[in-house]
């Protein structure tokens, strides 16, 4: 498990993790609450979530996901079954 509460990983940071995540597949649980990753961040996310086959458990609770978020994150959860 990776935690990483409050750490101003910002909408950057979250992106950078995205590439991350594309190609790493052992990671199964990522806590990124109050991070202030964002719409933007959050869709970056979703984007690596749906190739990412590794990771079963994402947080983004208090991260100002945004309705553009929360359909990136709901379409990478129908392609992958990962808990959000």
């Amino acid at each position: 498990m990776c935690s990483s509460v409050d750490n101003c990983i910002g909408e950057k940071g979250a992106i950078a993790l995205a590439d991350v995540l594309k190609m790493n597949t052992g990671l199964q649980n990522l806590n990124l609450e109050w991070n202030g990753v964002g719409e933007k961040g959050v869709i970056a996310l979703a984007d690596a979530l749906k190739t990412n086959t590794g990771l079963q458990n994402l947080n983004l609770d208090y991260n100002g996901v945004g309705k553009k978020g929360v359909i990136a994150l709901a379409e990478a959860r129908i392609a992958n079954k990962i808990c959000l």
